[in-house]
C-alpha cells in the first residue's frame, strides 16, 4: 500500500503545486530538508525559489503525468510539460512561444514527504522550440 500512497502523493504534488500554482502547499509535499540533486549551480536551490523561477517564466505551465512507477520509497514520474514562455528564463528573454517537453523525475519519499529528487527534462527540445538554438541539420 505504501507505493500506492507515494504515487498518489506525487500525482497530487503535480496537480496542486504545479498546475494550480499553489506554492503555499509545497510544505505538504516536500520535507524542509529535501535535496534536489539536479538543480544546476547558480540557480535557486530551495524548492519554492526553484519552482517560482519556472512559474514566472512559464505562468501557464501544465504538467500531465503520463506514467507513475513506484518501488519501495521511490516514485518515477514520466511527465509532459506544456507552457508559454512569458517571462525571463535564465538568460533567455520572453519569446511568447509555446513549448512542450518530456521529463522524468524520481522522488524518494519518507513519511509522506519528498526528501530527494532527481530529474531530467528535454532542455534541448525546449531551446529549439524557443528558437534559442538551431535544430541539428538546419542552417541558422
Amino acid at each position: 500500500m505504501l507505493t500506492d500512497d507515494n504515487k498518489a502523493l506525487v500525482q497530487r504534488f503535480y496537480e496542486e503545486v504545479i498546475n494550480q500554482k499553489n506554492l503555499a502547499a509545497l510544505d505538504q509535499f516536500v520535507s524542509p530538508n529535501a535535496v534536489n540533486h539536479t538543480v544546476p549551480s547558480g540557480l535557486p536551490q530551495g524548492p519554492s525559489q526553484f519552482l517560482s523561477m519556472h512559474l514566472n517564466a512559464f505562468p501557464d505551465v501544465k504538467v500531465t503525468v503520463q506514467d507513475l512507477l513506484a518501488d519501495g520509497d521511490k516514485v518515477v514520474a514520466l511527465v509532459s510539460i506544456h507552457g508559454t514562455h512569458q517571462g525571463a528564463f535564465r538568460a533567455v528573454s520572453p519569446t511568447g512561444k509555446p513549448i512542450t517537453v518530456m521529463g522524468i523525475n524520481i522522488f524518494r519519499i519518507v513519511n509522506g514527504k519528498m526528501v530527494e529528487h532527481w530529474g531530467l527534462a528535454d532542455r534541448l527540445s525546449a531551446l529549439h522550440q524557443l528558437g534559442v538554438v538551431t535544430p541539428p541539420g538546419q542552417v541558422s
